[in-house]
């Protein structure tokens, strides 16, 4: 049966398991902390078709410390193997150490502490991070790659993430209606501000990590700008699905026990609960974007650059980009919600509908 979700893009380049038998390090220069020429070494394959053979494989080190690896014997690596028309290997490169299962153990627990802390609350949050990595990996990057409008495809799969996230953790109720909404209208906010924003910065989204190398790899119709841009509010939509929830639960909890409060007494409310939770979301925003560039600033501090020249490069203008527009979503996503939640939580008294029994949420009130 097919793969429904079979990236396009993947190689014919097996890339099976294996442990490293032995190691010549003879062609490697040391200087310093910096290695440098290649490695050579006997490996013995532990899976895919040719699992049980050893083969002779290579390790080029550039000199590179964020992108070299330098094996020694019992290393479980990942291999790159060019196979001939006969089935045969013709040549084997050492491609990465194999992590997968230390990152399957993490999420593993990861996956228990949630379900025994929320229950089937937790359950549900777990399947709906599932399925955002799964949309991500075989839908969205996918899309990019394609050519579709990186801010289009975005703008739908945060949508739909949202809608399903905010379902499987609160079920069909009003708080869903009202968080998604408010989530909804705060990324479109983020959004409209980032694209009108954007060109008073003079950036390129080639400002991204390994951007430019995708153009050069065969995709040069591949928007940077946009995607840059899809990337800001992409950043931005967790804090903001976050900030309508809790301004639409609270809201919620305040028309259960208060089930005569007025429309403007409950915005009013509402307001509160986010001008508290905006305070500590920004900072989070901050120091989420920040942390990627601490390795940059204390480059640049370290050879006497004043802050104003270290702010006006391109890769920190990015980062005080993302963050500020980040933020101004953030802010304008508190009021949004709580206006939503005022008229959608106030409507079923006119309906003379009652409110504990029309606004269900997983607790079953």
């Amino acid at each position: 049966m097919p793969d429904l979700f079979a990236s396009p893009f993947e190689d014919s380049t097996e890339r099976p398991r294996g442990i490293v038998v032995s190691v010549d390090d003879a062609r490697v220069l040391q200087s310093g902390f910096i290695k440098t020429g290649t490695q050579n070494m006997r490996v013995k394959i532990t899976t895919g078709s040719h699992a049980g053979d050893e083969v002779e494989a290579w390790n080029l080190l550039r000199g590179n410390l964020e992108l070299d690896k330098f094996f020694v014997v019992g290393d479980d690596i990942i291999l790159a193997l060019n196979i001939d028309d006969e089935g045969r290997i013709s040549s084997a490169q050492a491609s990465d150490y194999f992590r997968t299962h230390i990152e399957l153990g993490l999420f593993l627990v990861f996956a228990i502490l949630l379900t025994i802390f929320a229950g089937w609350t937790g359950l549900r949050a777990l399947l709906s991070f599932i399925f955002a990595i799964l949309l991500i990996w075989k839908v969205l990057i996918p899309s990019y790659l394609l050519g579709w409008d990186p801010i289009l495809i975005s703008l739908a799969l945060v949508s739909l993430i949202t809608i399903v996230t905010l379902s499987l953790v609160t079920g069909l109720s009003r708080v869903t209606l009202v968080a998604t909404l408010g989530t909804m209208g705060g990324v479109l906010v983020t959004c409209l501000l980032a694209y009108t924003l954007f060109p008073m910065f003079k950036l390129t989204g080639a400002v991204m990590p390994w951007a430019e190398t995708v153009l050069y790899s065969g995709f040069d119709t591949l928007n940077l700008n946009h995607l840059f841009i899809a990337a800001v509010f992409i950043g931005a939509s967790g804090a903001v699905l976050d900030l309508a929830m809790d301004i639409s639960t609270a809201m919620y909890e305040l028309v259960i026990h208060n089930p005569e409060i007025g429309f403007s007494k409950l915005v009013k409310s509402g307001f509160s609960v986010g001008k508290a939770m905006t305070s500590t979301l920004v900072t989070t925003l901050l120091m989420a974007y920040i942390s990627s560039e601490i390795g940059l600033i204390m480059a640049f501090m370290s050879k006497g650059i004043s802050p104003i020249s270290i702010i006006n490069t391109n890769f920190l203008a990015a980062e005080i980009f993302r963050t500020i527009v980040g933020s101004l979503g953030l802010i304008l996503v508190a009021p949004l919600t709580a206006l939503l939640g005022g008229v959608i939580y106030t409507q079923n008294k006119k309906s003379g509908l009652a409110g504990p029994i029309v606004l269900q949420t997983q607790t079953g009130k």
